[in-house]
């Protein structure tokens, strides 16, 4: 006999009776694409079922009686368990973009379930097509920095002698590539008074620190 109550499902079984809901599901991750993927579920004492889905589609299963059934290389998982409960994590291993948005934690009880969404980055190329450039004095010199192959479209920033660049100096397109990847060129434009070292800082989320691209513009002195 099973009675639902608001919460949890209670199993009335011959000398057994017991109640499961999901504690902790799991939260939001953004990743680099080919690193590790990782969330948590925990579900109190007596579950009997968990499931882990990605986009809809069941990915692993874990059985109280047996244990964690995988289907596929990628994604496996540890399990903890304490006097509170027990905890599911989920590894997903060389995480590919389009393993990018709804990962589900399921008891299979009263469409009890938890979700969090995975973001999936690549960090691309980015060059300068010069490391040195000759200006005049009195000239005007336009730097293109060019990202390519990146997803989302990174944030482009500039840099000179160790301080950002006003973002009215320089214009940043973005467009769209191949393989659902982005591209992304920004050109400084400006008139150097002396020779200094310009950086190109291209950024996403998942990036602990952004990519740089360096040229070194010397000014040469028109009386020399």
């Amino acid at each position: 006999v099973v009675y639902v109550f608001t919460d949890c499902v209670f199993f009335f079984l011959p000398g057994l009776g017991f109640c499961y809901s999901i504690i902790n599901g799991p939260t939001n991750a953004t990743v680099l694409a080919g690193s590790e993927a990782r969330f948590n579920c925990t579900v109190s004492v007596g579950w009997v079922i968990l499931i882990w889905l990605s986009n809809g589609n069941p990915v692993l299963t874990v059985i109280n009686s047996q244990g964690a059934v995988e289907t596929s290389d990628r994604f496996t998982s540890q399990n903890y368990t304490s006097s509170n409960g027990f905890t599911s994590e989920l590894i997903i291993q060389n995480t590919q973009l389009s393993d990018s948005g709804k990962i589900e934690c399921s008891i299979q009880q009263l469409s009890e379930s938890s979700f969090a969404f995975l973001s999936v980055q690549v960090n691309g190329s980015l060059f300068i097509k010069n490391s040195t450039l000759a200006v005049k004095e009195n000239s005007t010199v336009e730097i293109v920095c060019e990202a390519l192959g990146w997803a989302p479209a990174p944030d482009i920033a500039w840099m000179t002698n160790d301080s950002f660049i006003d973002k009215s100096k320089y214009v940043t397109q973005q467009s769209q590539g191949s393989n659902d990847l982005h591209n992304a060129l920004s050109i400084l434009t400006l008139t150097p008074t002396d020779t200094e070292v310009l950086t190109c800082l291209a950024d996403i989320e998942a990036l602990p620190n952004p990519q740089n691209a360096t040229v070194t513009v010397i000014f040469v002195n028109s009386t020399i």
